[in-house]
């Protein structure tokens, strides 16, 4: 039996903590012994681990400047304090801070896996985790394999760094039969029937592009197209800013704010629309789940959506600014037909990403590293 560890910065309510979760639970218990260690020990996905999986954390929680704190240690001096025991694979399950640790593993008997969620962009911040940009290429190129969870993340990491580690997509764990079962549930909070009902779930924050959808909308109200009612799932720091902007541009009735969900499956479900605005992406974890209830998806062009939607079969695809929005939801709110194409089609795209394909790609990979 393998022991496996998966070590990330915290458990709290993002896309990556999501998934993790879903892959430990659900990799073979015969095969591996599973740990996962997060650096901070908060978060509310914390709980659905499952208790068979070994969890402990080191920080009590987050605290500020931790990011320049972490650089007065060496990559071997983090490993030593963040990893206890011994492990026949380590993983580190984000870029940044965790994949620096696993880095100063000196065991060659200890395969080591990063696994890199997003599109980093450039190098200041590929390397922002570490002390130089050199000493960040040295770590990635200490992995035996680096897995990404879109190609265009994959690209994106190539191009920044000389890789020589050997690098390959795996997509995100999803508990698709979970989903579905979940997204007959009822909802406390009715949507408006009169309303093309769209929602948007993640944190509110400016990563995820929430001020732009209000501006939009409100552009959309001042032409007369008051078609949309929007239903913001996620909890962040722009919410008071955005429920100011709101009341003072007469959008009051028009946006809502349901606080995150452990459940949001079943409001994803009943909503006509699936918007995805923001800045950047790895693999959206959020799409993908609309489509595995049906829920057709508008997004502008981040990672992972053109290999997600079929570069625009299963979905719609915009480009990355806030006219291209704009119009696209003119559109929609103008060709009614569309909107239920993209539903059945959603329908369709949902069932590629089944549970079982990502976790037989996942162990075929710890199997034969």
């Amino acid at each position: 039996m393998k022991k496996i560890l998966f070590l990330i910065p915290n458990l709290m309510h993002g896309g990556a903590e999501k998934v993790l979760v879903n892959l430990v639970n659900n990799l073979n218990e015969r095969k591996y012994k599973i740990s996962v260690c997060a650096v901070f020990d908060c978060g509310v996905n914390k709980s659905d681990l499952k208790t068979s999986i070994d969890y402990s954390g080191i920080f009590k929680k987050q605290f500020r400047g931790n990011i320049h704190f972490f650089k007065l240690w060496s990559r071997r001096g983090l490993y030593k304090k963040f990893i206890k025991g011994s492990y026949d694979i380590v993983i580190s399950y984000l870029e940044g801070l965790t994949a620096r640790a696993v880095s100063g593993c000196k065991d060659s008997c200890v395969k080591k896996i990063c696994w890199i969620h997003i599109e980093q962009k450039d190098k200041k911040t590929v390397a922002q985790s570490f002390r130089s940009y050199r000493e960040c290429v040295k770590a990635y190129n200490s992995f035996d394999k680096i897995v990404c969870v879109a190609e265009t993340v994959k690209q994106d990491m190539q191009a920044l760094i000389p890789l020589k580690t050997p690098c390959e997509v795996l997509y995100n764990t999803l508990e698709t039969d979970d989903i579905k079962r979940l997204a007959d549930a009822p909802i406390e909070f009715l949507l408006d029937n009169n309303k093309i009902n769209v929602c948007v779930v993640g944190k509110l924050a400016v990563n995820k592009g929430c001020m732009r959808i209000l501006k939009i909308l409100k552009r959309l109200k001042d032409e007369s197209i008051d078609k949309y009612a929007i239903y913001f799932l996620g909890i962040g720091q722009l919410q008071s800013a955005m429920e100011e902007y709101g009341k003072a541009n007469g959008l009051i009735k028009d946006i809502h704010f349901l606080g995150y969900q452990t459940n949001p499956y079943k409001y994803v479900a009943k909503s006509d629309l699936l918007l995805c605005a923001s800045l950047a992406e790895g693999f959206s974890t959020a799409a993908t789940e609309a489509l595995i209830v049906g829920t057709p998806v508008l997004t502008v062009k981040v990672s992972g959506m053109d290999e997600m939607l079929g570069s625009g079969e299963y979905g719609m695809i915009v480009d990355n600014d806030d006219e291209a929005i704009y119009n696209a939801l003119k559109e929609l709110s103008n060709k009614p037909e569309k909107l239920s194409a993209y539903k059945a089609k959603a329908k369709e795209r949902g069932a590629y990403f089944s549970k079982e394909n990502t976790i037989n790609a996942v162990e075929d990979l710890l199997d034969n590293l």
